[in-house]
């Protein structure tokens, strides 16, 4: 089987009357229900400005005419389900299907991206230093318990923002960790 999500185009303003009538599938038949998992009309939160001036928040459709649908479609008998989420009222197909052939589900990444959007997903923080380092390179620490002290990098850590710096202290060479943002390089 091959479980993934699946975009099915649908008239629009139907998307939540077909969202309903795929539950009411899934709840009358067993079947049906094992191989059709989950069923999203995505929707995002966006701040609108009323005519007073006051801002208020309201869902809009992220796919405006289509649904996502979650289906471990089985080998042999994909067409079945295929065939019965065609016929409902308001579906005009499904997004990357041709004639005869399996339609193919979103990838992973296209998933998490539109669930992110959604609210259903937290959103990733990527960090982007502004400068660049390299190890054993002189830097100031500019920020912090240690501002003004200079030392070597030891060691970065990308994921975490953080770098290690040895620094001198009380004529000892001691490692102490700071942010990227706490750092700058020393020009000679």
């Amino acid at each position: 089987m091959a479980k993934g999500w699946y975009v099915v185009h649908t008239y629009s303003g139907y998307e939540k009357k077909i969202q309903r009538t795929i539950m009411k599938l899934r709840e009358m038949d067993a079947d049906f229900a094992t191989v059709v998992t989950d069923v999203k009309v995505p929707e995002e939160t966006v701040k609108e400005q009323r005519e007073d001036g006051k801002e208020r928040e309201v869902k809009r459709k992220l796919l405006s005419g289509y649904i996502l649908v979650e289906i471990d479609f089985p080998e042999m008998t994909w067409k079945n389900t295929y065939s019965k989420i065609k016929r409902i009222q308001g579906v005009t197909g499904f997004v990357s299907a041709m004639e005869g052939r399996k339609p193919q589900p979103l990838t992973p990444s296209e998933v998490k991206e539109i669930l992110m959007r959604t609210g259903e997903v937290p959103m990733e923080k990527t960090f982007k230093p502004k400068q660049n380092f390299t190890v054993g390179e002189e830097v100031k620490i500019v920020d912090g318990p240690f501002e003004s002290f200079s030392g070597k990098i030891e060691e970065i850590d990308v994921a975490k923002g953080k770098i290690r710096v040895s620094v001198q202290i009380f004529g000892r060479s001691t490692p102490v960790e700071v942010e990227y943002n706490q750092v700058e390089k020393i020009i000679f």
